[in-house]
């Protein structure tokens, strides 16, 4: 009969893995004791930081809608969605605009330019009430 299991022959001086054991010095532990923060203070710092994030990322959005309305391209500056690139780079901020104003165009601003027949005009006479009533006559 033959044995089905192997068995791994044993040579001298090297353990095998199952028998090693890591050694941990008794100093290490200690050490790793003074260097762990209480449960407590632990969370009171991870709270913080989310506090800081969620902060800091309502202000990149404001920045991000004041910079797009900075431009005066879109009627609502709400309508570019948000992105950290357009943040720091502001060639990629105008191919934004560029692409969402060439795919809806209705999205524009739609500021009257030119003149529009209204305001104060240079070359037009003063009206007064001597004009008018001698027009009449």
């Amino acid at each position: 009969m033959t044995n089905s299991t192997t068995e791994t022959p044993e040579v001298e001086g090297q353990e095998t893995p199952e028998t090693e054991t890591p050694e941990v010095e008794e100093g290490t532990k200690e050490e790793q004791q003074e260097d762990t923060f209480p449960r407590s203070y632990v969370e009171e710092l991870r709270k913080e930081s989310a506090r800081y994030r969620e902060r800091s990322s309502g202000l990149a959005k404001r920045l991000h809608t004041a910079l797009v309305a900075a431009t005066g391209r879109l009627a609502d500056p709400a309508d570019l969605d948000f992105n950290d690139a357009h943040l720091d780079n502001p060639e990629a901020l105008e191919a934004a605009i560029e692409s969402l104003l060439a795919s809806k165009p209705h999205l524009a601003s739609r500021r009257p330019r030119g003149d529009v027949g209204q305001g104060v005009r240079a070359d037009e006479t003063a009206v007064s009430l001597g004009t008018l009533l001698r027009a009449r006559v």
